[in-house]
C-alpha cells in the first residue's frame, strides 16, 4: 500500500472504530468481542482497501462486512459452547464492575427488546438507527431492496413500540 492510501486507511479507521464497535455491540456482541469484531473488520478493510475506498458506497460496504465477521465468528464451536461471562466471577476475579444502575438497565431493556426481534430485523433497526445509515444504505449493506428495509423497519417499529421491556423503562422515564 503506498503512503497516500495508508495515511487515508488510518484516517478512516480513527473514524470508523467507535461506530462499527457500537453497531456490533446492538447487533449482539459483548463489548470485548464487538471490539475483536471491528478490528476483524478493519483488518478486512486493509486487506481489501482499494475496493473499500472506492465502493460506491463505503459505509455500506463496510457495515457489510462487519455482519459477515459477526456471522463467521456465531459459527465457530467456541461461540457455541461458550457460557456467558458471569458479573460475579469478574468482581471475584479482581476486574472492575462499574455500578451505574440506571445506564445498565437502560442498555439492557434496550438488548432484550433487540433480542425480541428476529435477526433480519434487529440487523435492519441497528443499521437504520444505531448506526444511522440511510434507508438505501442498509438495504446495500443487507443485500435487500429498499423496500423490504422499509418493511421490516415498519414490522419492527411496531414490534419495539408493543415491547414490555421498553415499556417498563418508558414508565420509569415519565
Amino acid at each position: 500500500m503506498d503512503e497516500e492510501s495508508e495515511s487515508a486507511y488510518a484516517a478512516y479507521v480513527e473514524q470508523a472504530w467507535a461506530p462499527l464497535v457500537r453497531a456490533a455491540v446492538f447487533l449482539g456482541a459483548m463489548p470485548h468481542e464487538a471490539e475483536d469484531l471491528a478490528q476483524t473488520t478493519l483488518v478486512r478493510c486493509y486487506t481489501g482497501w482499494e475496493r473499500v475506498r472506492t465502493a460506491a458506497n463505503r459505509d455500506a460496504y463496510v457495515y457489510r462486512m462487519l455482519l459477515n465477521c459477526l456471522r463467521d465468528s456465531r459459527r465457530t464451536r467456541w461461540w457455541k459452547s461458550r457460557a456467558d461471562a458471569d458479573p460475579e466471577e469478574a468482581a471475584a476475579a479482581g476486574k472492575d464492575v462499574v455500578d451505574a444502575a440506571e445506564a445498565v438497565a437502560m442498555a439492557d431493556a434496550v438488548h432484550r427488546a433487540l433480542e425480541c426481534l428476529s435477526k433480519p430485523n434487529r440487523d435492519v433497526v441497528v443499521l437504520r438507527y444505531f448506526v444511522q445509515l440511510s434507508e438505501q444504505q442498509t438495504a446495500e449493506a443487507l443485500g435487500v431492496p429498499a423496500g423490504t428495509v422499509k418493511s421490516r423497519l415498519s414490522r419492527s417499529l411496531a414490534q419495539l413500540a408493543a415491547n414490555d421491556h421498553l415499556l417498563s423503562i418508558s414508565g420509569e422515564l415519565s
